[in-house]
């Protein structure tokens, strides 16, 4: 079952990625120091953007209804 569509894989996978590199680069862990040790949730965010991306299959879209891909 496929739910998600290109663009939306897209946006997915270059969130994801960012998300995931965003505590290892020295200028972004600096500016998101407030978060403390919540800066770490980022990566985990953007494992699940990544997977989602990857599978294009997004489990919160089954439960709202929504299909981002044309149907075939």
């Amino acid at each position: 079952m496929v739910n998600v569509g290109s663009f939306d894989r897209a946006a997915r996978l270059i969130a994801g990625l960012v998300l995931i590199a965003l505590p290892f680069v020295p200028a972004a862990a600096a500016a998101l120091a407030g978060l403390g040790g919540w800066i770490w949730v980022l990566p985990a965010v953007g494992a699940v953007l990544v997977l989602t991306g990857l599978f294009r299959f997004c489990p919160a879209y089954v439960l709202l209804g929504i299909r981002t891909c044309p149907l075939k």
